[in-house]
């Protein structure tokens, strides 16, 4: 089940084990977007993010690591963003990359018994099309059973 709701994706919904994934460059870099969230509520995604790019150990696009910020509740770096700016290319998400990064975060739901949950991941800073996006994790998560809620921020007053 695909879920969308007005709130806060860094307080997730729900019961029971939780993953909050959010896409990441390959850069290293950290500090505009949904991070920015993330690291006012926990140092852990930032710090293993910063030390997982500094090791290389497999630090690629495609690539994804969970960091376990409270009991029953991980963050996902997902590595699906090439560069921080736009190219003759295009935006910096990386269709391919972002898919396999979701294959591999399904597994470790599935393994885990969690739920996901994200902004609408790849389609802010990364610039890709969630008419693109949405079809990957109906596909990669969606149709494995693993229960999905898509957060959408409030509109300003």
């Amino acid at each position: 089940m695909l879920s969308y709701v007005t709130g806060d994706a860094t307080s997730p919904l729900g019961e029971g084990p939780k993953i909050i994934c959010h896409v990441c460059n390959d850069l290293g870099r950290w500090g505009r977007g949904f991070v920015l969230a993330l690291s006012a509520r926990w140092p852990e995604p930032e710090d293993g993010y910063r030390a997982w790019h500094r090791s290389g150990e497999g630090f690629a696009l495609g690539a994804v690591r969970l960091v376990e910020v409270e009991a029953e509740l991980w963050v996902a770096n997902m590595i699906g963003q090439h560069g921080v700016r736009a190219t003759e290319e295009g935006p910096p998400i990386r269709y391919d990359a972002l898919d396999r990064c979701l294959e591999a975060l399904a597994s470790h739901a599935v393994e885990l018994g969690a739920s996901v949950h994200m902004p609408r991941i790849g389609a802010g800073l990364a610039g890709g099309s969630w008419d693109l996006i949405e079809p990957i994790i109906t596909r990669r998560l969606v149709e494995r059973g693993i229960p999905v809620t898509v957060y959408d921020l409030p509109a300003p007053d």
